[in-house]
């Protein structure tokens, strides 16, 4: 067996993305593999998409998720458009279903290039967020950053999307609030034992929001799909909006939208947007070290 596969760097609205081929390999890509290929800022990414032979009947793949910082995520939108994208130019078909650690996600691949991803349903129950205290409406927590007279932040929407999600609903531009700041200190709060995305929304209209997430895992990044779902069942859910969004992804570069569905048949989240492929390379998933396509060149961490 190579001590080598096949990966691509990809993004989803900037969401920095390797997607990694696993398939026929008993191992994995390790916790150190990840943080090495993260400290290269050629490799530098958001999440890793390890692609796996199926375990389920009736899926294409298993995906395992990895954050920049070597943990385990349980969900990732954006990667999984850019799973889809891969798989789509590698096999000629536009339509998937995957296995991940929080449940069965289906996608598609429209004509024009978007990927619509089914993040299945919103979990609003406090205790399988989770969180850390009860709270009978999750809508609207108890938790603030800053003066109790006067907090910067203050009562967010809690949810899993696969992931714990706090939505702050603010009223300046997103790009305003020190996130960087702030994020770590909600991200590792005490009311969230596994941690949370935490994530800065703002209402532009009656059907559109701002967003900017500082993700588990990761840090700030330039997009997070489950973020921006998140962000659209909670403005539905308080009222803000109907149950159909556009988003605009503040950090986003390339500037570019999500259109987010909180489906009322069945409850389902199904996103949709694009995702893109920049070079492709090889790496060893147990060390990190990497080759881009066509180069003879190995960075070793």
């Amino acid at each position: 067996m190579s001590t080598t596969v096949e990966f691509a760097r990809m993004n989803g609205l900037g969401n920095k993305i390797l997607v990694v081929d696993m398939r026929g390999r008993p191992d994995k890509v390790t916790p150190a593999a990840a943080v090495a290929l993260n400290a290269d800022p050629h490799t530098e990414f958001d999440q890793i998409m390890a692609i796996h032979d199926p375990k389920a009947e009736g899926t294409d793949a298993f995906i395992d998720i990895l954050n920049s910082d070597g943990s385990k995520a349980q969900a990732c939108g954006n990667g999984t458009r850019c799973v889809v994208q891969a798989l789509a130019a590698e096999t000629g078909r536009k339509v998937f279903t995957f296995q991940t650690v929080a449940g069965i996600l289906n996608a598609v691949e429209h004509e024009n290039g978007t990927i619509s991803v089914d993040m299945g349903r919103p979990v609003f129950d406090w205790d399988k967020i989770p969180l850390a205290e009860e709270f009978h409406d999750t809508s609207r927590i108890e938790l603030q950053i800053g003066p109790i007279d006067n907090p910067v932040l203050h009562s967010p929407s809690a949810m899993s999307m696969g992931n714990p999600h706090a939505i702050f609903w603010v009223d300046k531009d997103v790009m305003s609030y020190d996130l960087a700041r702030f994020g770590p200190l909600l991200e590792n709060h005490p009311m969230f034992p596994e941690r949370a995305n935490i994530t800065l929304a703002q209402l532009t209209s009656p059907t559109s929001l701002t967003t900017r997430t500082w993700e588990r895992g990761a840090g700030l990044t330039l997009a997070c799909g489950s973020a921006a779902c998140s962000a659209a069942v909670s403005a539905a859910r308080t009222g803000r909006t109907g149950r159909k969004v556009t988003i605009n992804v503040a950090s986003a570069k390339p500037p570019g939208t999500l259109s987010i569905e909180w489906r009322e048949r069945d409850d389902h989240v199904i996103m949709t947007g694009p995702a893109e492929w920049e070079w492709s390379g090889r790496l060893d998933p147990s060390t990190g070290h990497w080759s881009r396509e066509g180069t003879r060149e190995a960075e070793a961490q």
